[in-house]
């Protein structure tokens, strides 16, 4: 996997990530642990789309 592919790959993980925040924040009572773990699944990949990028420059 080419790593363009790869980042592409990166950005629609964390777009399905924020788009699950967003439904998750919609529901009543939804354990604040699994927000947490969903923003901090989303914040790595994140940061591993920003390592990637600076490295390919």
């Amino acid at each position: 996997m080419s790593l363009d592919a790869h980042i592409a790959t990166l950005e629609q993980r964390h777009s399905a990530l924020e788009a699950e925040l967003s439904a998750v924040h919609q529901k009543p009572a939804v354990p604040d642990e699994e927000i947490r773990e969903l923003k901090r699944r989303k914040l790595q990949l994140k940061d591993e789309m920003e390592r990637l990028k600076t490295s390919r420059h």
